[in-house]
Order: C-alpha cells, then structure tokens, then sequence
C-alpha cells in the first residue's frame, strides 16, 4: 500500500511534466504566436504610417522621383524583413520593394478592397490570392488634401512570425525542463529526508504493534522526523525493557514464592508419613515457621512496593524530629548487632533536626538501610549513621565496613529482586525489594539516593530530606 501511493506519486510527477508540455505547446504556443503577430502588426503600421506620411506622399505630390522612394524602400524592405507596396486605391501597383520598378507591364491586385481589414489597420491571409503562404499584411491610407490617393501596404510571412514564436517556444521548453530537473531533484531529496525515514518509521510501528519490541531500526536525521524516530526507538526499548522486567519479576516472585513452599510442603509431608521421626518434629515444625515467615516478609514487601508504585501516591508529611527516628531505629537492631557483634556508631547535627517528610516511610527508609549493612558487615565492624545540613537539605549517610558491592552491580542493587551472588550466600531469607523500596519512596519525597562502595571494602548510602524550617515537632 505504501509502496503503491509512492508509485502514484511518481506517476502524478510524470503526468505532471507531459501536461506541461502539452500546455507549452499548444496554449502557450499559441498565446505567444498571438502576441507576437500584435507586436510585429504595430511596428509595421507605424512603419507603414512613416512611410505614407513622407516617401509615399511625396510621390503622389511628385515633390521625389520614382527612383527615390524605391531606394528607401528596398533599405527598410532590408530592415523590415518585409515587402512595402504602394498601390492606388484601385489596386494597381505603384511600387514594389521586392521587385524593380517596371513602367512597361502593370501589375493589378485583383479584387482589392481596402475594407479588409475590418476596421483593423491588418489582415492575415494571401492578400487577395497574391502569396501562396498566409501573411501578415498592414495597411497605412496615403492621404492628400484629405483624400486618400493610395494606401501603403506592408506584407510580412508568417513563417518569419513562427520562427520569431518557435526561438521563444525553446527557451519556453529549456526552462520547463530545468524546472523539470529541478523537481526531480526536489522528488529525490523528498525520498531520501521524508519517503525513505517515513516508510522505517512505519515499518517499525508495524513491528511493534506485531509485538516485536526489540526490532531495531536507525533514521540518520537531526530534523523532526528523526526526532521522532529516536523518540519511537526509545519508546520501544522502554518497553521492551518493562517487558523484560515483568518476565524477570515473574520469574523471581515464583522462584522465591515456590522455595519456601516447597520446603513447607515436604517437611509437612514428611512429618506426616512418619518419614521424620515424631521427636523432630518440633525442629522443623520451627523450620516451617521461618519459611512460612519468609514468605509473610516477602508478601509485605510485594505489596509495600506495589503502594509506592501507584501513580499519585499520598504522603502523609509532616514536621518530625530526625534524630528520634534514627535514634529509635537502630535501637530496634540492638539484639542483632549484639548477636553479630557489630556497633552503630551515630553521628548526628545537633541535639535535634526536624525535617519535613513522611515519617513512616522515612522510618523504613532507615530500616533497610540500615538491615542491608547489618547483613554485609563483618563481625566486629561498625555501621556509621551520620547527618549533615547543607542549605535547606539534610543529608543522611548509613556506612559500613563490609563486603562492599562490585562495580558492575551498582546500577543493578536497585532493581527488584535483584541479589548479587555474595548477597545470595550472605542472606538466603532477603527478598530482594529492601532497596527498590528504598528507592521509590525517597523518589516520591522528590529527592536523590546515591550509593559509594568498592568490593572489598563497604557500602555508603546517601539520601537527601528536605529539612524543615521548625524547631518543634507537630
């Protein structure tokens, strides 16, 4: 279909440029044949006037001789490219430009009647039969005490007519098949900057629609349409990408869902045939609960993570105390850190710092970070909490000693369920959302949540909270 309103183009390009020849050769030809023979018709009478005022006059006055006047008519027969008569108003010729004077044999123009000409000072035709060809003939009355004594009558063929309007025709055709050309050039530049990226773009809306999100294409343009290309291109890639990430999330929802339900069932199985003995049961019925626990933290962090994701999420913002928060959150992890033998060391601006932000989430906040340097941290290390105030931003720093995080995970630890292979050995019952969910609410404070680490070494998380310009909590 696209290739057929193309051909219709091109066709309609094609008919366009006969047409044009047609015109010029027939209206245009015809125009300036017309235009041509009024233009030559003028100058002749004038001419032709000239001459019945002076030469011709002086003859019937017999104030010139014969000899004379044909002199100066055989010069402007020469200028003229035309044949000068002068005859009687009876139609005998006085006078020949085109042929010596010849007293002896009188030449007589047959049927002659002034009144030809209609009105008009010319007609066109053979001039009473005399020329074998059509001619332009112009008629000037030669008058004396106002009486007509003869008529000056001047012929010019119309091939010379035609040959002045076909020298005018070729120019006419020369310019049509410039402007042909330069159509065409037009037509090719058309192809290449609009048909050509126009039929990508379409083949690629064609594959997408299809479902083909990772179908590739390249317009090489910096105007709008490709704009619009890399634009589409991006569009696509983002979906396919979200796409990727559905099946990815799929995939990592049934696997952890599946683990601890497997586990669940076969203990459970297994106690029941009698397979484990009834005095173990109360060690994996302990087994069970973990697992079953596992799976109640993962079912809140799908759904906490679902919440955060709704468009036009609520936050219940308030004015609150920094410090408490944090203070009360690592307190929350003493029996942890006592069990792994780590310390929180916190360093925090001022003796308070209030904030404006949704305390809850901001609590969660803390409470990943600060489970996730829990998890990688050696024994006998410390976890470093600190904050800073820069203009009318406060920003919280949780840092620890641990395993750190490799390079090419970093820009991966925020997607979900995402777990490095060290993370994997190091916490088997994670879920893999404690930093995506980190992530999307620091976002929906409108602020930032970078991320320092070197493997090996540790982890720094840096975040940013709007500080609030109280000093007293609501």
């Amino acid at each position: 279909m696209r290739k057929t309103l193309y051909l219709k183009f091109i066709l309609g390009y094609i008919i366009f440029g006969f047409f044009g020849f047609i015109v010029v050769a027939t209206f245009v030809s015809s125009m300036t044949l017309e235009h041509i023979k009024r233009e030559k018709a003028d100058a002749l009478y004038k001419e032709a006037t000239l001459i019945a005022n002076t030469y011709a006059s002086d003859l019937y006055n017999s104030e010139t001789s014969l000899d004379t006047v044909k002199k100066q008519l055989d010069a402007l027969d020469t200028y003229l490219s035309a044949s000068i008569w002068i005859i009687n108003p009876s139609g005998r010729m006085i006078l020949d430009s085109s042929s010596p004077v010849d007293l002896v044999n009188e030449v007589m123009i047959e049927n002659f009647d002034p009144t030809i000409t209609a009105g008009s000072y010319y007609t066109m035709g053979t001039f009473f039969d005399t020329f074998s060809e059509q001619t332009l003939s112009v008629f000037a009355p030669i008058t004396s005490n106002f009486k007509v004594k003869g008529y000056v009558v001047i012929h010019m063929p119309m091939s010379t007519i035609q040959a002045s309007r076909d020298s005018l025709l070729n120019i006419s055709y020369i310019m049509l098949v410039i402007l042909f050309l330069l159509s065409l050039i037009i037509l090719i530049f058309f192809t290449e900057m609009v048909y050509l990226p126009l039929r990508k773009i379409t083949e690629a809306t064609e594959q997408y629609a299809s479902g083909n999100m990772h179908y590739e294409f390249q317009v090489d343009s910096e105007d709008e349409i490709g704009y619009l290309a890399a634009s589409l291109s991006y569009m696509a890639s983002e979906i396919a990408r979200a796409e990727d990430d559905q099946k990815k999330f799929v995939a990592n929802v049934s696997h952890d869902f599946r683990s601890p339900l497997t586990s669940i069932k076969g203990y459970l199985e297994a106690m029941l045939d009698g397979t484990i003995p009834q005095e173990m049961h109360e060690k994996y019925i302990n087994i069970v609960l973990n697992e079953t626990e596992r799976l109640h933290k993962l079912t809140n962090s799908l759904l906490s993570l679902n919440n955060l994701n709704t468009k036009g999420m609520l936050l219940d913002k308030t004015n609150f105390e920094l410090n408490r928060v944090i203070r009360n959150t690592a307190a929350s992890f003493e029996g942890t850190c006592r069990s792994k033998m780590l310390a929180i060391e916190l360093v925090l601006t001022g003796d308070t710092m209030y904030v404006n932000a949704d305390m809850g989430k901001i609590q969660q906040v803390f409470y990943n970070l600060i489970d996730n340097a829990i998890k990688f941290s050696h024994h006998d290390s410390v976890i470093k909490v600190e904050t800073n105030v820069k203009n009318n931003k406060v920003f919280v720093s949780v840092k620890d000693s641990g395993i750190g995080i490799p390079k090419e995970d970093l820009k991966l630890i925020w997607d979900r369920f995402y777990k490095s292979d060290s993370s994997r050995g190091k916490d088997r019952k994670g879920t893999g959302l404690g930093l995506s969910i980190t992530k999307e609410i620091i976002h929906a404070h409108g602020e930032h949540i970078n991320v320092i680490s070197t493997a090996g070494a540790g982890s720094e998380f840096i975040f940013s909270l709007l500080k609030s310009d109280v000093d007293y909590e609501d």
